[in-house]
């Protein structure tokens, strides 16, 4: 057996774009793309990635490996783009539209984009961004740059010199050469209204109508080759550029698609971002069920139900934020939903007070837990039978679990912080969760000293805290750096926040450890009323309910109300700035 070799019969790389051709190929004429007024079907996706992909490697001379970068909400460029670039052989940078200026220079800046997609929304973003690179590092060669304009608002689709009018810019062209050249476009900063002129750029649907109509992408020979380039969030130290490969890519994707059990044909919503973690890697996912992906610009409770009702919406991804967003619906913007909606939720522990109540909204929330080097999700908390019996608060508490490894981990656990040995199964013994698999990043990019840190032990180190419970079942309980230590007891400031919320009065918690003479650190509470509640509600009511429903040295000492809590580019309470203010 020994003898038999491999070949290009039986064996083939592993990666995500073979879904897209399949998807052509079974699903035709099935609708892939729901925008707007805009429809397109899996034929007619396949055939757009093709032509981009021929462009970026005739037009715009992007060779293997080569970062390009796109700024952009979720709209069906940005879906096509997780083709199209790998495709080309290149590797795909999607850029959270919720950071600075700063920051996107700092990634440009780090990735070394050769090309950047820019969403007209947000042109004076980038310009800034490529300004400030420009005036960091005078000598690095600028990224080529491609505005993508909204579906049919182009007036001029030739490349002749004109201007492309945009609701919120004046784009001039002067297209005449073949090849484009990398240049910062100037910028008339008269906001909102931002003036590109003199160099060359282009506009993506003129991308996509000047590739080869015939273009046949070339077959990826190393499934460890290069797919994705994503940066950290950032919460505890500065963003690192994660790399993903193909086979990473492909099996995590099949792994998350088993993991959440959906079928053939779902009409998937996308209220996650593209920009995080390639969307939790539904990007291809959906390709791969020959779904449907509504593409929506902005997440409002308007878009989400409207789009539920007008779609038939089936799946959506989404963090505990934009369950805020649904729950803080206006009357006439809900819509009664007709069967389960299923959301699979990550990115911040949410409490189970909130899933229940998800629940009476009508939706079925599955809980997961991941990283960006983990290609998204790593552990999905799966649900069993035999809790459909059990009261609707214990099953919200089953559901808060993070839960256990999808397929692609050969490895989850919870192990000592000081020897690495596993930690009991008893749902209290805390230890930092760790992960070994092949959804596991491939490393950090340009930084081998975190990658060796990041990899010691055999072992990918999360730097989260948690619990393994009796089932095999892990729960997250914090970040190793907001853990708060009183009087030599460790107090999981996730824990904290799950009994404050349980409080009828509280929108929003996020807790932190306050100095204290006596015993170190106490946890103090950041809350956010509820704007419906009958009375003002109270420190003093706050510390008492917490009395009631946690240990004493838990118990927070002070108590702020505030109108929101500061958060991430994702999401996440940006708990280093409540710390400084604690």
């Amino acid at each position: 057996m020994d003898k038999l070799a491999k070949c290009e019969a039986n064996y083939v790389a592993l990666t995500p774009l073979t879904f897209l051709k399949r998807a052509s190929m079974c699903y035709a004429d099935r609708t892939s793309i729901i925008y707007g007024d805009a429809r397109f079907t899996w034929r007619q996706t396949y055939h757009r990635c093709c032509r981009l992909a021929s462009s970026l490697r005739s037009y715009l001379g992007v060779v293997k490996n080569d970062v390009v970068s796109v700024l952009a909400p979720n709209i069906p460029a940005v879906y096509e783009m997780h083709f199209a670039v790998p495709m080309a052989g290149a590797v795909l940078n999607t850029i959270n539209v919720r950071l600075s200026a700063k920051d996107i220079s700092t990634i440009l800046n780090h990735s070394e984009a050769k090309i950047l997609f820019v969403d007209y929304e947000y042109v004076s973003l980038a310009c800034e961004a490529l300004c400030l690179l420009k005036a960091d590092s005078p000598t690095q060669i600028l990224p080529s740059f491609v505005i993508i304009s909204e579906i049919g608002s182009t007036k001029n689709h030739g490349f002749k010199e004109g201007e492309l009018k945009y609701e919120h810019l004046v784009l001039t062209t002067n297209y005449g050469d073949d090849v484009l050249e990398s240049a910062l476009p100037l910028v008339d900063v008269d906001p909102p209204r931002v003036k590109l002129n003199k160099r060359r750029h282009m506009e993506y649907e003129q991308l996509v109508a000047m590739g080869e109509p015939s273009f046949e992408p070339p077959m990826i020979q190393d499934e460890w080759d290069t797919i994705a380039l994503n940066y950290t969030s950032g919460t505890t130290s500065a963003p690192k550029g994660v790399v993903y490969s193909h086979r990473g890519a492909y099996l995590s994707t099949l792994s998350l698609i088993l993991g959440w059990e959906m079928g053939t044909e779902p009409v998937y919503l996308w209220t996650l971002p593209m920009f995080h973690c390639n969307g939790w890697t539904f990007t291809w996912g959906v390709a791969a069920r020959g779904g449907t992906n509504v593409c929506i610009r902005n997440t409002t409770a308007g878009d989400i139900y409207r789009s539920i009702a007008l779609h038939g919406v089936t799946h959506m991804c989404a963090a505990p934020i934009v369950f805020k967003i649904l729950q803080e619906a206006k009357l006439e913007e809900r819509v009664k939903l007709k069967y389960p909606v299923q959301i699979l939720t990550g990115g911040a522990p949410p409490p189970a007070a909130l899933l229940e109540e998800m629940e009476k909204l009508g939706f079925h929330v599955v809980h997961a837990y991941g990283l960006t080097e983990a290609t998204g999700p790593a552990l999905v908390c799966e649900w069993q039978k035999r809790w459909d019996f059990l009261p609707q608060e214990k099953r919200a508490q089953l559901k808060a679990r993070q839960g256990i490894s999808v397929l692609t981990m050969a490895d989850a656990d919870v192990v000592d912080l000081n020897t690495l040995r596993r930690v009991p199964r008893d749902g209290k013994t805390m230890g930092e969760i760790v992960l070994r698999g092949s959804g596991i990043m491939k490393g950090y990019y340009k930084n081998e000293n975190a990658t060796s840190e990041a990899f010691k032990h055999g072992w990918f180190h999360t730097g989260d805290l948690g619990v393994v419970h009796p089932d095999g079942y892990i729960e997250i309980k914090d970040r190793l750096k907001d853990v708060i230590i009183s009087g030599g007891e460790n107090i999981s400031s996730v824990e904290v926040e799950g009994a404050i919320f349980r409080h009828p009065k509280v929108s929003e918690v996020a807790v932190v450890a306050m100095p204290h003479p006596r015993w170190g650190e106490t946890p103090c509470a950041f809350v956010v009323p509820k704007k419906e509640a009958t009375s003002e509600v109270t420190e003093q009511e706050i510390i008492a309910h917490c009395r009631e429903n946690l240990s004493h040295y838990m118990v927070p000492k002070k108590v702020v109300f505030v109108d929101e809590i500061p958060k991430t580019g994702t999401g996440k309470p940006e708990k280093k700035l409540l710390r400084e203010r604690a």
